[in-house]
């Protein structure tokens, strides 16, 4: 009788939970091991609960721009519970920039009125339809190629608000290949970014147009009624051997046949677990941890991706305090401003029942790559740095009804100039190593849904090579 294969995957948070979905849907009769450091699931995705308000400590939704998360939530049965963010967050989102809030353009006469630009700099962003597209295969940096497309000042305020509102890095650092792997294809395939969003754009209506359904643009936020926890634990929960948690591994080691080996996992203590395949899928620096005496180079590479820290002040204000509508998704500072918060989102606006009725919730996201310090800065000091700019932004003079504060010391994963090929390289040294894989935001996506994508594929390649003869 062959036995079933052992399956340990370390780390639960989005990444591993997923993976051990997919896995067990896959491999029924596999045993899977989910490991985590921590004491609860999630990692940065996790909603906390008070005084009724609803606050995501990481996460604040998911895009239906990729099928998997949204595929991921009606597998797991929660598909009545998804909640839509309303129309206004869609349309109306907003830079708070020379000292005041500025709406930024969705589409040509807004962008024609829009003071964000000089009319230089508008020619300068509409005349990217006729550059020549770059022949160079080097790897570039979000800052080259919107200078480089699109002109100085579209790349000191749109590109620099749009990795300030993903990444909270410096577009000058981050490759473009990298983090917006579309819009480098855009560029290569036609000529031109604003011809290839165009061309595709003309393709989505012709085939709503065939299949006789109106066209809707892509792009639309989710999340689940009780937040993005209850994804969490739903996942947890659906698992047929629960998260172990206050797990810390401390090794790795392979023994047997070369070809299939041998993994046993090592914990403190006398923990200990011996698997045919092991996904790590924590945090790069936890990674690389564990991989320092099995293979150091494949160590350094992975210790080498950087994260950016951030902290999240949400707070709690009664309607009748905030004399600026909240009509939208809120705004970003781009980061190259070096105001003391990188944003505010409207979580009471994006998201129905966020906060008690007569209340609205904001969320304020502080540090990042150019202010990394301001998350060592003690809760008053930093809850007065928000007000200060609520007040700026906003009008917000009252002070807040409820308040609470998240420190991300590792938060993001920044995908800085030669990313892809650090990813290529740990790849090839991988390959000695069958049976291990690493997986997580470290590598090919930060978002939720990159994390999602990510664990039906590396789930496709273990259930493979544990099925090869």
């Amino acid at each position: 009788m062959v036995p079933s294969p052992r399956i340990v995957i370390i780390g639960a948070g989005i990444s591993g939970l997923s993976l051990a979905f997919r896995l067990q849907q896959r491999m029924p009769d596999a045993a899977i091991t989910l490991l985590e450091r921590t004491e609860r699931p999630g990692g940065t995705t996790w909603t906390l609960r008070e005084n009724g308000f609803l606050v995501e400590a990481g996460p604040n939704g998911f895009l239906d721009t990729k099928p998997t998360t949204l595929g991921l939530t009606h597998d797991l049965g929660l598909g009545p519970q998804l909640v839509q963010a309303t129309e206004a967050a869609a349309k109306n989102r907003y830079l708070f920039f020379g000292d005041r809030l500025k709406q930024l353009p969705d589409g040509l006469t807004s962008f024609l009125r829009t003071d964000l630009l000089s009319w230089r700099g508008k020619l300068s962003f509409v005349w990217e339809r006729f550059r020549t597209k770059r022949v160079q295969t080097s790897d570039e940096s979000i800052d080259a190629f919107a200078r480089r497309r699109a002109g100085n000042e579209a790349a000191d305020v749109f590109a620099d608000a749009l990795v300030t509102g993903i990444y909270a890095g410096d577009p000058k650092l981050l490759s473009l290949a990298a983090c917006f792997p579309r819009i480098a294809e855009l560029e290569r395939a036609y000529g031109s970014v604003i011809k290839g969003f165009f061309a595709i754009a003309k393709k989505r209506r012709a085939d709503a147009k065939a299949k006789g359904v109106p066209y809707e643009r892509p792009g639309k936020m989710w999340t689940l009624g009780g937040g993005l926890r209850v994804l969490i634990e739903t996942l947890a929960g659906q698992l047929r051997q629960p998260p172990t948690f206050g797990v810390n591994v401390r090794s790795l080691v392979k023994s047997g046949d070369p070809k299939k080996p041998l993994w046993r996992v090592q914990a403190d203590g006398r923990d200990r677990w011996d698997a045919d395949a092991v996904v790590l899928t924590c945090p790069a620096h936890q990674q690389s941890e564990l991989l320092a005496e099995l293979d150091a180079p494949i160590a350094q590479a992975v210790g080498a991706i950087a994260y950016n820290r951030v902290a999240v002040v949400a707070l709690g204000f009664r309607k009748s305090d905030v004399p600026t509508p909240l009509d939208g998704f809120g705004f970003i500072s781009p980061e190259n401003t070096r105001r003391d918060l990188l944003g505010v989102q409207w979580c009471s606006s994006i998201y129905p029942e966020r906060a008690p009725n007569d209340c609205v919730l904001l969320r304020a996201m502080c540090g990042g790559w150019r202010r990394p310090e301001i998350v060592d800065w003690d809760d008053n000091r930093l809850l007065e740095a928000v007000r200060a700019e609520l007040k700026l932004a906003l009008g917000i003079t009252a002070a807040p009804i409820f308040y609470k504060i998240v420190r991300w010391d590792k938060a993001i994963p920044q995908y800085h100039l030669g990313h892809l090929e650090r990813v290529a390289h740990i790849d090839s040294r991988l390959v000695q190593h069958p049976g291990l894989w690493l997986a997580g935001n470290a590598y090919r996506g930060v978002a939720l849904n990159d994390c999602t994508e990510q664990a039906g594929l590396v789930a496709a390649k273990v259930c493979d090579y544990l099925h090869a003869p």
